[in-house]
């Protein structure tokens, strides 16, 4: 499971001139679930996530966490996420899980991150054609694969 993590100020997702979900201060979370991913692999990367210490303290450090911050988090699905592009022009898909496995991971994902504490975790749509706008912060913006995480 991969995500990519952006601090912001503000995000939202639309999906045919509705927008879906929308964020204050905190984490847009472009979530890319790949075969052989479980719920291990969800617990790992959401515990992961809402304790990262990279919002700014009084002293401009980033020392402070979602927690800390009272933060929001915004969980966007993205399959492309789990791209191989390392031959040809056209990046292959094949890592990336089957709908019927991974809309799921992406659901419980989500609870998790409630779980974990995040007071407001808002989300697209799964699959479907999502416009996000966003005002990065920072810009900070991390990437982190579950099966790197101890």
């Amino acid at each position: 499971m991969k995500a990519v993590i952006q601090r912001v100020s503000h995000c939202s997702v639309t999906v045919d001139n509705n927008i879906t979900g929308e964020i204050g201060q905190g984490f847009l979370i472009l979530l890319g679930i790949e075969k052989g991913d479980d719920q291990k692999e969800a617990d790992k990367l959401s515990n992961k996530i809402s304790v990262l210490r990279v919002f700014t303290d009084e002293n401009d450090k980033m020392n402070l966490s979602l927690h800390d911050i009272d933060g929001e988090v915004l969980v966007v699905s993205n399959f492309t996420l789990c791209a191989d592009c390392r031959k040809g022009r056209r990046p292959s898909f094949d890592a990336a899980a089957r709908p019927e496995t991974a809309d799921p991971l992406y659901e419980y994902f989500c609870s998790k991150m409630s779980e974990n504490g995040i007071r407001k975790v808002e989300k697209g749509i799964f699959g479907a054609d999502m416009k996000v706008s966003l005002l990065n912060d920072g810009p900070v913006t991390l990437i982190i694969d579950s099966r790197e995480l101890a």
